[in-house]
């Protein structure tokens, strides 16, 4: 049988996992030794390991973004090849999400071509981090958003936000060790919303340095909290230097949203966005 390569759009909640990447077991590991070969869990792992399980090989799962231990997505990007073309994938993506955990959803399989690659063709990217901003946590959901019981100054943190949008050398919003030659990024939009007791703040751009996000995330919350003042950030930026940014905002806010692959067009906050990088 000839070989076809599919593209896969996944949801899921990271809480359990350690982050998308596939990882052995290191010599600090407390948890239950992995099988031979095996990992400890990861999203990379376990849907690997159910998409083998249905198409009766082993199988490469290669993924848009490595998102970190306890971080969602929405809209994650990934990409395989098999040669069982005769499984429709309707039935493949039902028969995949059947072995999967609870916390884990494909959403959608799509054949592509074989040019198409989740982390080469993605042009565009967008998070959204969520915060509890009430005196009370929420019991039901702590996992899923972080809880900043002070009064957030909102028109403060708007300010602060437009200060992220442009073509800039974000090295003082990575996390050192990153090894990224380069820490320039273009951010097309930043923003900063109130949905009841929440807040959500959305960040698009082409793609983003190791702990980007949540260090601006902890830095609008610093200006919120009256820490520094909005226009303190172009300071931090012109900087380069991660000492001179705020915290490091936790891991169980953060849900990457979409990631826009190759020639997709996608409207959102009145952009239009097409390429054709990849077929």
């Amino acid at each position: 049988m000839p070989t076809q390569r599919y593209k896969l759009t996944l949801a899921y909640r990271g809480t359990r996992y350690h982050g998308w990447q596939k990882q052995l077991p290191a010599n600090t590991w407390k948890g239950e030794i992995p099988e031979p070969g095996e990992g400890i869990p990861t999203i990379q792992e376990i849907v690997a390991k159910s998409l083998g399980g249905v198409v009766g090989h082993p199988v490469t799962l290669v993924g848009s973004s490595r998102t970190d231990a306890g971080v969602h997505a929405k809209g994650q990007v990934a990409h395989f090849d098999t040669d069982q073309t005769q499984i429709p994938p309707e039935g493949l993506r039902a028969a995949v999400n059947h072995r999967l955990p609870a916390d884990i959803l494909i959403r959608s399989v799509e054949p592509v071509s074989g040019e198409f690659d989740a982390i080469q063709c993605a042009v565009a990217k967008r998070y959204q981090y969520s915060i509890w901003n009430r005196a009370d946590r929420n019991p039901f959901a702590p996992d899923l958003a972080w809880h900043r019981w002070q009064e957030l100054d909102r028109e403060a943190m708007k300010a602060g936000a437009g200060y992220f949008v442009g073509t800039q050398d974000f090295a003082s919003f990575a996390r050192p060790g990153h090894r990224r030659e380069s820490t320039i990024r273009t951010v097309t939009d930043c923003g900063v919303s109130w949905r009841g007791g929440r807040v959500v703040i959305g960040v698009a751009g082409n793609g983003f340095l190791w702990n980007m996000i949540r260090i601006m995330v902890g830095t609008l919350v610093e200006v919120g909290l009256g820490r520094y003042p909005a226009d303190e950030i172009a300071k931090m930026i012109a900087a380069r230097d991660r000492r001179a940014a705020g915290a490091t905002a936790p891991p169980e806010g953060l849900y990457l949203q979409w990631i826009v692959c190759g020639k997709e067009k996608l409207a959102t906050d009145g952009a239009q966005i097409d390429t054709d990088k990849c077929k």
